[in-house]
């Protein structure tokens, strides 16, 4: 297997070369399946199989009380460069069940079509919460059913508007330990900035709205694309996985994960990494440059860090117990491709503690791309489910004794 690269640009202090030392570069590699039928290798330990497949464009992925997984399918639509193009994608959440504990699913079910690019969900008592491109809302469920009424009534909590940068349009949920606060976290509208400040409002931000009084506010921003939450199990704290900025050059920005702070400002667009300021606009807000937060830790520059699990509740190796898996889904904008993979970045007392690991890899060779790893969700077994977009598959990780 591969080994991840703990280099300059990985870790709790990632060494930054200069805006500009290379070109900005253009490398999105199409899509091919696995040869043979194959898949990705997992680490020593680990085995992998199929969960699912044949799904078209899955996002993301949440395990309910009894086991039962709801993934949300959606694909990107084009808005700036071309506003006639329209990529119809399925627009609905799938439940699917694997009633013989085989470790594949052998229900498949539609539960609720009709959305506009899902991604978020969350189960709150018996309130299902999706969150579309164009707002959140909420409609009743009880555990166990698999299809939701077309008539079935939808409450809004919140709207937004879905248009801006293309990549940027998923709206993620996570609730508070609690169930009173749902955290929905929504990237920038644009790559830093371009389209002015005023197209950024609620947007490049974690909002938390209180699901008793519908009160929204801003739990921190300054944050590009947070696609991935999560709750540390030690500290309770929020913790996101960060799309950063593009055309840089190939080693800058890196995507990070990090730790949430309440009113905290992580410096996009005016800088990255703290307190580095953009050249692109320079000299612009020095008072929000001056309180930009530096990341917890780097997980490489364009790796595109979208999924954030943590592992005290797997099944998998004590080794994979304490930290966090991130789904990297793999660069465009640099020369050589980085990402690609699943990784585990070890913690201890809540905090990133060691080099990051693989777990998942081979869904490139460096030339061909089989596949995308996007998010993450830990199944009833404790086994890790890996959604994968591009390869239209939720692949299922578990210790290699436990493999189906």
């Amino acid at each position: 297997m591969a080994q991840v690269q703990n280099g300059p640009g990985i870790g709790s202090n990632p060494q930054l070369p200069p805006p500009y030392q290379t070109k900005s570069a253009v490398n999105t590699p199409d899509t091919t399946p696995f040869p043979n039928g194959g898949g990705p290798a997992a680490a020593a330990g680990l085995a992998v199989n199929r969960f699912a497949d044949g799904l078209d464009s899955p996002r993301n992925a949440v395990v309910l009380p009894n086991g039962d997984v709801l993934v949300a399918e959606a694909r990107t639509e084009r808005k700036n460069e071309d506003p006639t193009y329209r990529d119809q994608g399925r627009n609905r959440i799938l439940l699917l069940r694997d009633s013989d504990g085989d470790g594949r699913a052998d229900v498949r079910e539609v539960l609720i079509a009709g959305l506009q690019q899902p991604y978020g969900m969350a189960l709150i008592g018996a309130k299902l919460y999706i969150a579309n491109a164009n707002g959140v809302f909420w409609t009743p469920y009880a555990i166990g059913t698999t299809r939701i009424a077309d008539d079935a009534p939808r409450t809004w909590i919140t709207r937004f508007d879905p248009t801006g940068y293309n990549n940027h349009w998923t709206r993620n949920l996570l609730s508070s330990r609690d169930g009173k606060t749902l955290y929905v976290a929504i990237g920038s509208a644009s790559n830093a900035g371009e389209y002015g400040m005023e197209k950024e409002k609620r947007r490049a931000a974690i909002l938390a709205i209180d699901l008793q009084t519908g009160r929204e506010r801003i739990f921190a921003d300054g944050i590009r694309n947070p696609v991935g939450m999560a709750l540390e199990p030690v500290t309770g704290k929020l913790w996101t996985s960060v799309n950063e900025r593009d055309e840089l050059g190939d080693d800058l920005v890196p995507d990070y994960i990090t730790s949430v702070q309440e009113g905290g400002f992580y410096g996009w667009p005016y800088s990255y990494w703290g307190k580095h300021p953009d050249p692109r606009l320079k000299g612009q807000r020095p008072d929000l440059v001056a309180r930009a937060i530096t990341p917890d830790y780097a997980v490489g520059a364009h790796a595109s860090a979208l999924g954030i699990s943590f592992g005290d509740r797997t099944s998998l190796p004590q080794p994979f117990r304490s930290g966090a898996f991130v789904a990297r889904h793999g660069s465009w904008n640099r020369a050589q491709l980085l990402g690609y993979d699943v990784v585990f970045v070890p913690f201890r007392d809540g905090r990133p503690a060691g080099d990051m690991k693989p777990v998942l890899t081979a869904f490139t060779d460096g030339v061909l791309v089989h596949g995308r790893p996007r998010a993450l969700a830990t199944a009833k077994d404790g086994a890790l489910l890996v959604v994968d977009d591009k390869g239209g598959a939720i692949w299922r990780v578990a210790a290699a004794a436990a493999a189906p």
